[in-house]
Order: structure tokens, then C-alpha cells, then sequence
């Protein structure tokens, strides 16, 4: 049987500050995320899917294991996605082209990422994904969905559950949202995008 386990951080706790506290990032990463790897680890056996992938996991499940299964994979691609904050941090190769070509500019790209990730209600994710052509979308996910489960490859996300930024933002989500710009690493999003 398949056992999940925390992902490691590619970086020491307070390197994401003044953006993402340690403080955060020990509630964010160490307690909600551990939590959803224990419950889906708990949940697991006798439900026929103790063999598959994460991603498959998401893809064909339902209640309590997909809820925590696609935490699990939400916040994997979240927390891998990030490094020590950049002033003008710009898109780079591929993904730079692609979203010239799609939203015209990167800032309007972050105008649309912004505004679906403030205007999402409640808890969920904003997510730059791509089709099987390639072609970008921004969708909104509420709770723990991924596009995957609507054949789309994600690329890029922001969590806009609470959990993620109230420590250092409070209730100023959108505030949070234009600050995390600085923290992506066009590296890694490059990698997805293939």
C-alpha cells in the first residue's frame, strides 16, 4: 500500500519573508498539510485506491479522500512552486511567451489571477493551468479541487484558504495575492509546462 508523506520544503522556513511568515509556513506546511497526509493515510485502506497515484487518487475519488488527497496535491504544487522573494520576478522562456501570446501581458495575466483568487467565496485555490493544447486558462477551484480533474495541467496556484496567509495578512486577501508574485519560480512553473 501506497503511505503519503509530507513533502520536504526546497527552502528553510523564513525564507519566503516579509511575503509568507515562518510562522505561516509552520502552521501552513507543518500542522494543515501534515493533517491532510495523516487523514488520507487513515483513510486509505479497503478503499481500493491504496495502490494508485496522488494524482489519480484525485482523479477518481470522491468525499473525505479526495478532499484530503487533493489538499495533499494542491499544496504540493503550492509550497514547490515558491522561493525567496524577487522584486520584478517576470515570467521567463516558454511560459513568458505563452502568456504574451494568450493575455497579451503579464499584468493582465495577475489582474485576472487576482481577481478570481479575491472574488473566489470561501476557501479554494486560483489556478494557471494549460489544456491539452497548450492554451492557458485561470480557473477558480473552490476547496480542495485541482484541474486535473478537468483534464487541464496546473501550473501555477494560490492558495486563498485562510490558513495561508491570516497570520500576516488578516482578512486583506488581495493584498496577500499581489505579494505572492514575488515568491514564484518561473523555474519550476517552466518544468510543468510541458
Amino acid at each position: 500500500m501506497t503511505k503519503f508523506e509530507l513533502i520536504q520544503l526546497p527552502y528553510a522556513p523564513d525564507a519566503l519573508e516579509p511575503v509568507i511568515s515562518a510562522e505561516t509556513i509552520s502552521f501552513h506546511h507543518g500542522k494543515h498539510l501534515q493533517a491532510y497526509v495523516n487523514n488520507l493515510n487513515a483513510l486509505l485502506p479497503g478503499s481500493g485506491m491504496e495502490e494508485l497515484t496522488l494524482e489519480e487518487i484525485v482523479c477518481k475519488s470522491e468525499g473525505g479522500i479526495f478532499n484530503n488527497a487533493g489538499q495533499i496535491l494542491n499544496h504540493n504544487l503550492y509550497f514547490t512552486q515558491l522561493r525567496a522573494p524577487r522584486e520584478n520576478n517576470l515570467p521567463t522562456g516558454q511560459m513568458a511567451e505563452a502568456i504574451s501570446r494568450q493575455f497579451g501581458s503579464f499584468d493582465a495575466l495577475k489582474d485576472e489571477m487576482q481577481k478570481k483568487g479575491a472574488t473566489l467565496f470561501g476557501s479554494g485555490w486560483v489556478w494557471l493551468s494549460a489544456d491539452k493544447d497548450g492554451k492557458l486558462v485561470v480557473t477558480q477551484e473552490p476547496n480542495a479541487a485541482n484541474p486535473l480533474t478537468k483534464g487541464l495541467n496546473p501550473l501555477l496556484t494560490f492558495d486563498v484558504w485562510e490558513h495561508a496567509y491570516y497570520l500576516d495578512y488578516q482578512n486583506r486577501r488581495p493584498d496577500h495575492l499581489t505579494a505572492m508574485w514575488q515568491l514564484i519560480d518561473w523555474d519550476e512553473i517552466n518544468r510543468r509546462f510541458v
